[in-house]
């Protein structure tokens, strides 16, 4: 199992985005399967909805999308939104990074579990805490 973050969940789900280490990502979800904190549906949303306004995809594509999103079976974590003002906090304190991205941080450290991102801050904060980052 490893912790998905939306960043790497848009990739797959972007055509012009997807490459071969998205690819290796989602064959290993697809393996292993994958968690997310609660923050991960309403982001990954978002970032359709931006990538349509942007033209780079058309709603037309969203249920192909939404049945892909499907499929994964990503596992929602209830606790990162509990653990917000204490631990998550503290991580995006502690390795400058939002509150968003910490919350990604502070489920792969709770869970002792790799993490899947394309953020490069967010990368280096898994670095710093000694978190194992996939792709």
């Amino acid at each position: 199992m490893l912790v998905l973050d939306a960043s790497r969940t848009l990739a797959f789900c972007l055509d012009d985005e997807r490459d071969a280490a998205c690819e290796l990502t989602f064959a290993r979800v697809e393996i292993e399967g994958a968690v997310a904190p609660s923050i991960w549906p309403l982001e990954v949303a978002n970032g359709l909805k931006t990538a349509i306004r942007r033209g780079r995809i058309v709603s037309r594509d969203l249920p192909r999308i939404r049945s892909l999103l499907g499929d994964l079976g990503v596992e929602i974590d209830e606790r990162s939104a509990t653990s917000v003002f204490g631990e998550t906090l503290a991580l995006a304190l502690e390795h400058d990074l939002t509150v968003y991205d910490a919350a990604y941080l502070d489920l792969a450290m709770r869970r002792g579990l790799p993490l899947a991102t394309a953020d490069s801050q967010l990368r280096t904060a898994c670095q710093q805490a000694g978190v194992t980052l996939i792709g």
